[in-house]
């Protein structure tokens, strides 16, 4: 991964300065491209096995979507207060929200529209999925955030985090793969993580 460093203290105009610099440059086809705590960002595209576990996520939540609801991979959504711009695996957000993107120039929902975020680690990403991601979702009150860590030290695992506050998380439910996890209301769902593949 490579990153591009800019001041994290970004006030209005440098926050316009640095998605201009985003959306203008030719970045490499196919690669992410996300701006985290300030710093554009530049990961390769997923390995198989991260494909498999989004598609796999994305089977289990499609049946439980409410009326007015979608789910999407790869839609933008911005976390200003943490100098964001964020792209992740999964997201299920209300169909009104993305009303208008691409309006003025933005392409993309604040973060606070979400009702839940799934991101699943990759080796260039996994400490700003652990941290400086659930930090900004938190601090932009997404309701539950679903970490699947396919590169966590002690093996793969899987985390809820929920009831923000404060800019912080609760940890609802953690386990490894082969774990079952429960999302709570709105989807009520248990998810059999042993599906999953290492």
């Amino acid at each position: 991964m490579s990153a591009l460093t800019v001041d994290h203290s970004a006030s209005g105009q440098e926050w316009d300065d640095l998605v201009r610099l985003w959306e203008e440059t030719d970045w490499p086809e196919g690669c992410k491209v996300e701006i985290i705590e300030g710093i554009i960002t530049v990961a390769p595209p997923p390995a198989y096995n991260h494909a498999r576990i989004v598609a796999c996520m994305n089977r289990y939540l499609v049946p439980l979507l409410k009326e007015g609801w979608d789910l999407h991979q790869t839609v933008g959504i911005a976390v200003v207060a943490r100098g964001g711009y964020y792209i992740p695996d999964l997201i299920v957000i209300p169909d009104a929200a993305l009303e208008g993107a691409g309006e003025d120039g933005e392409d993309y929902a604040p973060a606070s529209v979400a009702e839940l975020v799934v991101e699943v680690t990759s080796p260039s990403n996994a400490k700003q999925d652990r941290v400086e991601k659930a930090s900004g979702y938190a601090r932009s009150g997404v309701p539950l955030y679903l970490l699947i860590d396919a590169h966590a030290r002690s093996g793969p695992t899987v985390t809820l985090y929920g009831q923000p506050k404060g800019g912080l998380y609760q940890v609802l439910e953690t386990g490894k793969f082969g774990d079952p996890i429960t999302l709570p209301e709105p989807f009520s769902l248990t998810i059999d993580t042993g599906q999953f593949p290492t």
